[in-house]
Parts: C-alpha cells; structure tokens; sequence
C-alpha cells in the first residue's frame, strides 16, 4: 500500500493483514440535489425503459465524494485503512439524495 493511501474494504478484517489499533468510527456524506432537466430526462427514460444514467451518476458522484471525506477523516487520524465500510442512501425532501458512507478507522500491519 502506497503511503497517503487508504484501504477500504467491507470486512471486519483485512486479509493477509492484522489490525494493530482501531482508532474509531469514520464517515462522509454527500447530499446532491436534484436537477428539473434531469428529472425530464429520467422521466422519459423511464417510459422507455432502461438505464437512468443521469441518477446513476448523480449517485456514483455522491458515493465517490463521500467515501473521499470518509478516508480523508482517516487519515487525519493516522490510520491505513477503513474497515467494516457500510453505505447508506436516502431521499431528502424528495428532490435531493444523501449518502452516507461510514466505517472504522484502523492501523494495519
């Protein structure tokens, strides 16, 4: 692992690696509002049928900026990696999504 990097994984433990100290619970969130020409767009992709690549990225945006707050807070805490990373997403006032993305902070050797 490249120094500055942070490993983030969904299990409680990293394979091949042994948790030193576990320095708490890390998270970042990112809520992005919806756009009137998007939801056009969605709308009419939806009659049609198929991917609604316009929410697909609004959302892949929304993940990637707060996994990036996520292993930032991490790293200010001199942790290597990020275990048990668990995401969630919601509606808010039905025209803007939330993700919140969260984990514990560890040193791994």
């Amino acid at each position: 692992m490249a120094k500055g990097q942070i490993l983030v994984v969904t299990s409680d433990e990293v394979p091949g690696r042994k948790v030193v100290k576990s320095l708490g619970l890390v998270r970042g969130q990112s809520v992005r509002a919806r756009h009137l020409g998007r939801d056009i767009q969605a709308g009419i992709r939806s009659i049609v049928g198929g991917k609604v690549g316009v929410y697909a990225e609004l959302l892949e945006k929304s993940r990637e900026e707060a996994i990036g707050q996520m292993t930032t807070e991490a790293e200010k805490l001199g942790a290597n990696a990020v275990v048990a990373v668990r995401m969630s997403t919601a509606d808010i006032m039905g025209s803007a999504a939330e993700v919140l993305v969260y984990g514990t902070a560890v040193v791994v050797e």
